[in-house]
């Protein structure tokens, strides 16, 4: 657990698609404590919008009425994460997988340009980039790289992350 805190009232954002995924909640829900134990407050996109709305529309029949429920609620899922966005400190993001998630490199682009720093996470190991110069692709690594005046950088474990978060957001 780290000992240092974060600044009051930073809210980070956690960007990525491991609430899709039974087997990657856990560990979202680490990077969560990890925010947590340093006194910031995690903004968690897979809780912006109930779970019981999102259960209601998937478990309707398929068909029409159920694409146009979809077609309501991704809106209020988008606006929900966008408002998100713009009320946090700055993101943290997922960049793991064969390409970065598309949702994550939207959030990594709406972050950018609302101008909060984003600290991205890469612990596969599997080659995700346009050439060797870079980790992902191009244009995300830039916008990780140079957002907030060049406070953002990637990691690759972890286990860098407390200090990761106090070098932008500390004290």
């Amino acid at each position: 657990i780290p000992s240092e805190k974060l600044r009051a009232g930073t809210k980070l954002y956690i960007a990525g698609p491991q609430g899709f995924m039974e087997a990657t909640r856990p560990f979202h829900e680490r990077v969560i404590q990890i925010v947590e134990d340093m006194d910031g407050y995690a903004i968690d996109p897979w809780r912006l919008t109930p779970q019981e709305l999102i259960e209601q529309v998937a478990q309707m029949p398929f068909g029409q009425e159920q694409v146009k429920a979809w077609e309501r609620l991704n809106k209020v899922i988008a606006e929900n994460n966008i408002r998100a966005i713009r009320e946090a400190t700055g993101v943290i993001a997922n960049l793991d997988g064969t390409d970065v998630d598309s949702g994550t490199a939207a959030e990594i682009g709406a972050a950018f340009v609302l101008g909060k720093p984003i600290v991205g996470y890469r612990g596969d190991f599997r080659l995700a980039r346009d050439n060797i110069g870079g980790t992902v692709n191009l244009q995300v690594e830039h916008f990780i790289r140079q957002s907030a005046q060049g406070k953002g950088n990637i990691i690759h474990s972890i286990s860098e992350l407390p200090q990761e978060l106090l070098r932008v957001w500390g004290q």
